[in-house]
């Protein structure tokens, strides 16, 4: 199989997107033509991050004699303070946990909840002030409580080895001494700066130096927030949910017009899930249920399961077609279905059924679908970064975590070193979607940690952070193994595609898909591919970055090593000992 060299002269790619885009290596003798390098292997343990520091922290804490969850919320905390464009304390948190001892997978649910003081009546009021219908993606509005700490203590709870003091000290010493900022983070620092900015707090004293973000290169340090991993690993999880901390943002909210008090902080908590999964042929890919969207993957695979996507071939305009129209049939279910189960029931089992994606299967034509509706599942009920971590004893994590947009809503408490979450902008407003609005409530979250299991053991550990690219995204990189061959690392690099405009969770219950949406492709994809989706009736572009974060790590039970594959598109790395 080998990767196009067709001119895509037609379309003008910007240098963002050269950047962001696939890196092909025509001539590998491996003969490996979609991967940017090797696989990396080793035999004790694996860490796959999008820092390569962050990286080289979990590494450090396995040597240690930690163990892979150790390494996971080490290097969490290391991202968290050196990529704060796309995660932080701030926000919230999902996990899928192998452990080795039990020889099953667990679930974190680590999302937070709106204000409890916080009714639909004010934001409606709020929003009409504001000249809007939905919910703003900064400022005080859109907070809600960070889930992430509670999320790491709850891991290190059931599962951890080294002392929490042990596992944050490497981040202290960063946030103090400093750290060079990677190339794309800064990119993405200096995006974010203007438009957060004007927020209430010191976002400007925390996350600038001398009012510019921090360049290529250059030394960055962040006391403040080196200062709270101290408290955390001094008095736990308390010192931010029932501690000085805890005092400190309910008083800094009170005196800015915010809406989080101490009561909100004082009752979150995590919520361990069981994950749920379906087969696709022989191999059976793990997601968490909602209020997150991993269940789209699953849909999805469920409804490609009646497809030969081998005999397709890779990125033919036979395989993207039908994958996208599989996404869009998934995505008007994720739209309608996809909250927090606490407030409404989801029919899950019927989404993921196979005989369900059977029956959706069907409305997949040679045409691209203009209208596209959510199903009838009931009749079948029976800005994120992600890393990954692997240990000597088996275990595995699959974690992912986030500020939602960016960094999050720009609402920095003076001291604290961190950027509170705008997650609360997925919520719904309308009264009688399952998604709306409510106080003490979970808003629809798009990140999702995945997991492939094969004959009941442990094989690969993954995720493809960035909004709703992430099903699609797990979704690419499962068929891109399973029915093309790839390897751990090919599979990320293969130029992929992805499908916006369909639905989303913050629209109305009467919506559905009109348009048909539009697919963006990276350059790696033929252009006699994509004039053919054209004349299937899709709108096609070509994208400017947005394709995704992938790190994974692979259990090869044969020759008793781990496989480490890092995202070329990103600043990140894999590597082991």
């Amino acid at each position: 199989m080998k990767a196009s060299t067709s001119v895509v002269s037609a379309f003008a790619v910007s240098a963002l997107g050269l950047l962001c885009c696939t890196a092909l290596a025509y001539d590998r003798i491996t003969g490996h033509d979609f991967t940017s390098r090797s696989e990396v292997i080793a035999q004790h343990a694996m860490a796959a991050t999008s820092h390569p520091l962050a990286t080289q922290v979990a590494l450090d804490i396995m040597k240690q004699g930690g163990n892979a969850i150790d390494a996971a919320i080490a290097a969490n905390a290391a991202i968290g303070l050196m990529e704060p464009t796309g995660n932080g304390i701030g926000g919230d948190l999902y996990a899928i946990v192998w452990d080795a001892k039990t020889e099953r997978l667990y679930g974190l649910n680590g999302s937070g909840r709106s204000p409890l003081g916080l009714s639909y009546d004010q934001v409606a009021a709020e929003l009409e002030r504001m000249g809007r219908t939905d919910l703003p993606p900064h400022g005080m509005l859109p907070i809600s409580v960070p889930g992430a700490i509670d999320g790491w203590f709850e891991l290190h709870q059931k599962f951890g080895q080294l002392p929490m003091a042990t596992i944050l000290q490497p981040s202290i010493d960063y946030a103090e001494q400093g750290f060079p900022v990677t190339e794309l983070i800064a990119y993405y620092w200096n995006r974010s700066v203007p438009l957060l900015s004007p927020q209430p707090g010191d976002f400007v004293g925390t996350f600038t130096i001398d009012g510019q973000a921090p360049r290529k290169g250059q030394i960055f340090k962040n006391p403040a927030l080196g200062a709270t991993y101290r408290a955390l690993a001094t008095d736990g999880r308390d010192a931010f949910y029932r501690g000085e901390l805890t005092r400190v943002m309910d008083r800094f909210m009170r005196e800015n017009g915010g809406y989080l008090r101490y009561e909100d902080f004082d009752q979150h908590t995590s919520t361990w899930v069981e994950p749920v999964s379906v087969d696709y042929k022989g191999y059976e890919l793990w997601e968490l249920p909602p209020n997150g969207q991993g269940i789209a993957a699953l849909q999805m695979l469920q409804i490609l399961k009646n497809f030969d996507l081998a005999a397709m071939g890779f990125n033919s305009a036979d395989s993207i077609h039908t994958m996208v129209e599989a996404k869009k049939l998934a995505f008007e279910d994720r739209a309608k279905f996809y909250a927090d189960s606490d407030f409404s029931q989801q029919p899950i089992a019927g989404l993921i059924s196979e005989a369900y994606g059977r029956e959706r299967a069907k409305l997949i034509g040679e045409r691209a679908a203009q209208r596209v509706d959510a199903g009838n599942p009931h009749l079948y009920e029976g800005d994120t970064i992600y890393l990954t971590t692997a240990d000597k004893d088996g275990n595995m994590v699959s974690l992912i975590q986030s500020n939602y947009r960016g960094m999050g809503s720009g609402v920095v408490v003076p001291g604290l070193g961190f950027v509170f979450q705008d997650r609360g902008q997925m919520f719904s407003m309308d009264k009688n979607h399952a998604n709306v609005y409510e106080p003490g409530k979970r808003p629809f979250n798009t990140i999702i940690p995945a997991f492939i299991t094969k004959g009941g053991k442990p094989l690969i550990s993954y995720g493809v952070m960035g909004g709703a690219m992430q099903p699609q995204g797990h979704v690419q990189i499962l068929v891109n193994i399973v029915d093309y061959g790839m390897n751990l690392q090919e599979a990320g690099d293969a130029a992929r595609w992805q499908h916006l405009g369909s639905t989303e969770p913050t629209d109305g219950q009467a919506m559905y898909l009109k348009n048909g949406g539009y697919i963006e492709v990276e350059r790696g994809v033929p252009y006699s591919t994509v004039r053919e989706l054209m004349q299937r009736g899709h709108q096609v572009r070509y994208g400017l970055g947005g394709f995704g974060g992938y790190q994974a790590i692979m259990r090869d039970h044969t020759n008793g090593v781990y496989l480490g594959a890092s995202e070329s598109r990103k600043d990140g790395q894999a590597a082991g000992y």
